[in-house]
């Protein structure tokens, strides 16, 4: 099996080493193999009949909701959005 070498900040390695029962190797490994099957696509597959269930049923909680709980929500976060723009200063 071919060997790599990884550099890591000094603060992670200092952790890293304060858990010596982990195979650390097998951990970088794992997470290599993860990220490439969900850049090769191989880790977001699913069936048509998966994602129309998942469309219905949202739809279906979507109609129950009361139109006046989204507008309410909608108030809540431009509020929200509205103070902490105003609290932020710029500089020039």
């Amino acid at each position: 099996m071919p060997n790599i070498t990884l550099s890591v900040p000094k603060e992670l390695y200092e952790r890293m080493k304060k858990h010596r029962e982990i195979r650390w190797s097998e951990v970088v490994r794992r997470a290599i193999v993860e990220y490439l099957e969900r850049l090769e696509g191989g880790g977001l597959e699913a069936s048509n009949k998966e994602l129309l269930g998942m469309v219905k049923g949202l739809e279906e909680r979507i109609k129950k909701t009361p139109l006046e709980k989204y507008e309410a929500f909608f108030e809540d976060a431009r509020s929200a959005e509205w103070k902490r723009l105003e609290s932020s200063t710029t500089q020039t």
